[in-house]
């Protein structure tokens, strides 16, 4: 993965709205009951986006706009509800899974890699410890 930047960035810069800034990608497995699959996980200044993408890194179905009024519930690792904490446990593990609930019932499951330690080359390096670092911040800031 190390060229996951190059993969992964226009991915998510296809999905910006005019003057919004993208803080970090990431990439995540989406869990549901009985699959799971690869998405691109962008975090801007102002939402998360979560996009489906193929093993070829291609887009793969309608993205995700997740606003923070969009976001009832979200928790990480144990973490309870505030966002606060889902922030700090995001950045404390090597690997998250973070769990999110919208305003209108779809809930997400996403699992990532931190990127760091001995074996962060194989979890995505650079990139995706900097996304994960972004994700964690966007939830502490609100």
């Amino acid at each position: 993965m190390a060229d996951l930047d190059s993969k992964l960035r226009p991915v998510v810069e296809a999905l910006l709205e005019p003057g919004e800034e993208l803080r970090g990608v990431c990439v995540a497995t989406q869990a549901s009951l009985f699959k799971g699959r690869q998405v691109a996980l962008g975090v801007t200044d102002r939402r998360l986006l979560v996009q489906g993408m193929n093993r070829k890194f291609e887009p793969d179905g309608e993205a995700i706009s997740l606003p923070p009024e969009r976001i009832a519930k979200a928790s990480a690792e144990g973490a309870g509800g505030g966002w606060m904490q889902v922030g700090a446990a995001i950045m404390d593990g090597a690997a998250v899974t973070v769990k999110l609930r919208t305003t209108d019932g779809e809930k997400l499951k996403l699992m990532l890699m931190r990127g760091s330690g001995p074996l962060g080359g194989l979890g995505g390096g650079e990139t995706q410890r900097q996304g994960v670092e972004a994700l964690g911040a966007w939830f502490a800031q609100r």
